[in-house]
């Protein structure tokens, strides 16, 4: 696997564009279009708050029904929830504009949207919109990266990211990019992701490769523990690389799968480090855990902790807070056999062994967290399972960004 410049439109027979609609910001681009050249197979995963935005339900109906779909269109700013009968109809008037101007079936047409909830679209820019979008599409990575910078909010810069694998002697692409900062926690969070490959894959087997991805992908970052209404990862396989169909779990599966979850993972840490108000990653790994599901809870866990994150903020080795985190997870473990270190670059420093603190040099590990990606490193010594989850510190910024984010 390699990994190349690009994203959405790095796979064969994909295009993008982006424009300025005004649909809340100005002096900016704020839709953006994807398109493929012939149908793709499409397979997602969606928020599960209860509160779901009318994008989100149209996008499921859409996965969950035909299996298929040649284009996505998404619009920042305003996040079309909490819009009732009125954002399930404007979703529609969208789709039909975008479907209208490239020739294809409405419900070929997936929506998204992000920003603030409980505003109403304004639909005579948002179908005016999809149409210019349509006349702008384009293939090449410039494309790609103008859409990823449109679909952005209070993100401070653009996510994507491209691989490349080899398939039945066939290159294959994959690539995809992302938008989220805030209102991120496990679950998914406010995410808009998508990801585009040249593979040809059932949608079932498609299906089933993001189902468990996003597991150790997207669902293991949080920013701020608020899950939002708009969580959406899609995933389109147009099959113009021209391997054979992938119909089971074989190596073609596997190497498909493998360049997947490197797309989801990147751009899942790429949110992470991007937190509002954000100054640097935080990495909590979890090894020699008893089960897989147990690593996976201690290791949110700590990048979940409001102190943990605020200790970072301020480079205070104050470990007690990630042990603290670890104590409250709902696993059981014997603490006598944890042992926890801060480590940034090549530079590891074991603060916690044998029920105690280990000793350190606090003016040395405060260096080590003014670092921009910090792991800490927690070994349970219970069994030999894995996991990582990524977060970022908490900073006053976070606090002003969202003391006024409607405004």
């Amino acid at each position: 696997m390699k990994k190349i410049d690009g994203g959405v439109t790095a796979a064969k027979g994909y295009q993008a564009a982006a424009t300025a609609a005004e649909i809340k910001y100005k002096n900016r681009t704020d839709m953006a279009m994807v398109f493929s050249e012939v149908p793709a197979t499409v397979a997602g995963t969606f928020t599960t708050n209860v509160f779901k935005a009318a994008p989100v339900i149209w996008d499921r109906n859409i996965v969950k029904g035909k299996g298929t779909a040649q284009a996505v269109v998404v619009n920042s700013g305003i996040a079309n929830a909490c819009t009732g009968e009125e954002g399930d109809r404007y979703c529609k008037l969208t789709a039909d504009a975008a479907a209208q101007a490239l020739g294809i079936a409405t419900d070929d047409v997936l929506l998204g949207s992000t920003g603030v909830i409980g505003m109403q679209l304004p639909i005579d820019r948002m179908q005016a919109g999809a149409k210019k979008l349509a006349t702008l599409l384009k293939s090449g990575i410039e494309a790609g990266s103008e859409a990823a910078q449109a679909i952005m909010t209070t993100d401070t810069h653009k996510k994507e990211v491209a691989f490349e694998i080899e398939i039945d002697g066939k290159t294959v692409t994959v690539g995809g990019m992302a938008k989220g900062s805030g209102m991120i926690h496990p679950n998914m969070c406010t995410m808009l992701a998508y990801v585009t490959t040249d593979a040809a894959i059932t949608h079932e087997m498609l299906q089933k490769a993001v189902s468990e991805i996003v597991v150790d992908s997207f669902n293991m970052i949080s920013v701020d523990g608020d899950t939002s209404t708009n969580d959406t990862l899609l995933v389109l396989a147009n099959g113009m690389a021209g391997n054979e169909m992938i119909t089971k779990e074989d190596a073609s599966y596997e190497k498909l799968y493998e360049a997947l979850c490197a797309v989801c993972t990147c751009l899942a840490k790429e949110m992470a480090a991007d937190g509002e108000g954000a100054t640097k990653l935080m990495e909590s790994i979890v090894e020699g855990a008893d089960t897989k599901e147990n690593a996976r809870i201690l290791a949110k866990s700590v990048v979940c902790s409001s102190l943990s994150k605020a200790a970072m903020y301020g480079c205070d080795a104050n470990w007690g807070r990630e042990l603290c985190a670890l104590g409250y997870s709902g696993v059981a473990f014997d603490p006598m056999k944890v042992e926890m270190s801060f480590k940034s670059g090549e530079k590891e420093i074991l603060i916690f062994k044998d029920g105690a603190g280990a000793p350190y040099d606090e003016e040395e590990a405060s260096k080590l967290l003014a670092n921009d990606h910090v792991q800490i490193i927690s070994k349970m010594n219970m069994g030999s399972e894995r996991a990582i989850a990524w977060g970022c510190d908490l900073t006053y910024d976070y606090v002003k960004i969202n003391a006024d984010y409607r405004s």
